[in-house]
Formats: C-alpha cells, sequence, structure tokens
C-alpha cells in the first residue's frame, strides 16, 4: 500500500501519537513521509542575522510511511487497486458503495532494452 503515496496525497495517520489524523503529504523519501500537520516538534534556534532573537519554533518531522494509509476526502481509510489498460496509463481505484472512484492515473514505467 505503502507505494502508492506520493506528495500531494491526503492520507490518515493509523499509528502514533497524531492516530486519527489526516493531512497532506508535503514530502517522501524512502520509507519516511513529511505530512502536515502530523508529528509537531519544538525546536530551539539561536540568535542570528536571519532572526535577531533566540526562538522556539514548530517543526513538522518525518513519519514513518508505514503508520500512514491513504483516505478519501471525509477522511476514511481507503484500499486502493490498480486497472490496468491496454498500453495506457494505469488508474489507481478503490470502492466507495460498490461503485469504482478512480483516484489517480499512474505512468507506466517503460522497459530499457538491453543493447550495445
Amino acid at each position: 500500500m505503502s507505494k502508492w503515496i506520493c506528495k500531494g496525497d491526503k492520507v490518515l495517520v493509523i499509528a502514533g501519537n497524531d492516530k486519527g489524523k489526516t493531512g497532506e503529504v508535503l514530502a517522501k523519501r524512502e520509507d519516511r513521509v513529511l505530512v502536515q500537520g502530523i508529528n509537531i516538534r519544538k525546536r530551539h534556534v539561536k540568535k542570528s542575522q536571519a532572526t535577531q532573537n533566540a526562538q522556539i519554533i514548530s517543526v513538522e518531522s518525518p513519519i514513518n510511511i508505514s503508520n500512514v494509509a491513504l483516505c478519501n476526502k471525509e477522511g476514511q481509510k481507503i484500499k486502493v487497486r490498480v486497472k490496468q489498460k491496454n498500453n495506457k496509463n494505469d488508474e489507481l481505484f478503490f470502492l466507495e458503495k460498490g461503485k469504482e472512484v478512480i483516484l489517480k492515473s499512474l505512468k507506466n514505467k517503460k522497459k530499457k532494452k538491453k543493447g550495445k
């Protein structure tokens, strides 16, 4: 499931201190994602030329990708499936009340031919 999560997707936190909260993915790095408004940490900043005073700022920290799941517009967890098309982009969809709802289209990766 986690391989379908990418930047801009709406996700639901399913484990940890922020369990039940939803947010938008700001960045994805390997097995961690940065989610807007989730896993807020306090950071102490020294006085510098950019900041005239020492401050304590709130910063979002990355969360493990296994602790989030894709969700629909209402914030409910969804299971996604892939529908394969003929020589076109595949589609990622989920079922809602027995009907297919398309989440997004996926780009097909072209296979590189071995040659000289």
